[in-house]
C-alpha cells in the first residue's frame, strides 16, 4: 500500500517542500502555544478556570 502511495507522490514536482511547511506549522503554533500558557498573568488563568462555577449570572431559560 505504502509503496503505491510513495510511487505517485515521486511523480508530483515540489512535493518534498509539503512536510517541511506542515512541520513548519506545527512547531510554531506549539511554540507560541507554549509562549502563552508561560507569559499569561495567573490572576487570568484563575478568573477564566472560575467561569463555569460562577452562578451570579442570570441563566437563560432551555
Amino acid at each position: 500500500m505504502l509503496r503505491f502511495i510513495k510511487g505517485n507522490l515521486e511523480n508530483i514536482d515540489g512535493v518534498e517542500i509539503y512536510p517541511i511547511i506542515s512541520l513548519l506549522i506545527f512547531f510554531i503554533f506549539f511554540a507560541a502555544l507554549f509562549y502563552w500558557v508561560f507569559t499569561t498573568k495567573k490572576e487570568h488563568i484563575n478568573e477564566v478556570s472560575n467561569i463555569p462555577l460562577d452562578n451570579d449570572q442570570n441563566d437563560l431559560p432551555l
